[in-house]
C-alpha cells in the first residue's frame, strides 16, 4: 500500500488540514488520491451545507462548513462515497469508541481493514487520517496506533507550534516508533507568519530531540485551496 497515515498529539491540531494539503498537492501532481478515516465524530455540530458531492461541487458550498471526510474527499479529487472513505461516522463530539457504544455498536477492526484496501485498491496513493491521537481507541481492544501498524504506512505527525508540543510530539514519536513505525515527519500547524522564540526553539528541539524532520504549515485558509502551499509526504 502506498500513502500516508497522518496523525497527530491530540485533538484539534490540524490533523485533518495536514492530511487534506498532503491530498491536494498529490492530486494537483497528477496522482489518483485515495483518502481514508476510520470514524468521524461531532457532526452533529456542524452547519448544515457542507460539501456532499465529489471535487466537481467545489464552491457550491464553503469548505470550511465541510465535516473531516468531505474536505478529504475534496482535496483528493476523490468520487469516494462517504462510506468508502469513513465507515463510522457518529454526531456527538466524543471518543469514537464512546460514540459507538452510544449508538448500540462497536467499531469493527477487521471492516476498517478492509474498507482502507479496498480505497487503496482504486488509487496510486492513500492518505489516511486518525482520530485523536495514536492511542485513542477505535474500540476497547484496538488503537489508533493499531490501525496505522495494520496499514503499514509511514506516519506524519501534526502538532502545535506553542507551548507544550515539545513532550507532546516527542511522546506521540515515542508510540509510534514503539510499535515499529515509521515516522516520516513532524508538520507544526498552525505556523505564524512571525514565530516567537519559543516556536522556533520548539521547532529545532524537536528536531534535535525526535531526529526527525520538522516542517512548518501556516494558516489554510479551506475556502481558497488555491493558495494552499503544497505538503509532500517525503
Amino acid at each position: 500500500m502506498e500513502g500516508v497515515f497522518v496523525t497527530g498529539t491530540g485533538t484539534e491540531v490540524g490533523k485533518t488540514v495536514v492530511a487534506a494539503a498532503i491530498a491536494h498537492t498529490l492530486s494537483s501532481e497528477g496522482k489518483r488520491v485515495a483518502v481514508f478515516k476510520p470514524a468521524v465524530t461531532g457532526l452533529d455540530e456542524l452547519v448544515a451545507g457542507g460539501p456532499k458531492g465529489t471535487a466537481g461541487d467545489l464552491l457550491a458550498h464553503r469548505l470550511s462548513n465541510a465535516a473531516d471526510h468531505e474536505l478529504l474527499r475534496w482535496a483528493a479529487s476523490s468520487e469516494q462515497s462517504d462510506e468508502e472513505i469513513a465507515p463510522y461516522r457518529y454526531g456527538p463530539p466524543m471518543s469514537p469508541h464512546l460514540a459507538a457504544t452510544l449508538a448500540g455498536e462497536e467499531i469493527n477492526p477487521e471492516r476498517l481493514r478492509r474498507a482502507s484496501r479496498a480505497a487503496a485498491s482504486g488509487a496510486e496513493v492513500l492518505v489516511c487520517e486518525g482520530v485523536g491521537g495514536l492511542l485513542a481507541p477505535l474500540s476497547p481492544t484496538y488503537l489508533v496506533r493499531d490501525l496505522a501498524a495494520d496499514l503499514g504506512l509511514p506516519v506524519v505527525i501534526a502538532a502545535s507550534p506553542g507551548l507544550g508540543t515539545i513532550n507532546h510530539t516527542l511522546l506521540t514519536i515515542e508510540a509510534a516508533r514503539a510499535a515499529g513505525l515509521d515516522v516520516r515527519k513532524i508538520v507544526l500547524t498552525p505556523w505564524p507568519a512571525r514565530p516567537s522564540a519559543v516556536e522556533d526553539s520548539n521547532r529545532e528541539t524537536i528536531t534535535a530531540l525526535g531526529e526527525v524532520r520538522a516542517e512548518t504549515l501556516p494558516p489554510l485558509d479551506l475556502d481558497r485551496p488555491s493558495d494552499w502551499p503544497r505538503l509532500r509526504i517525503d
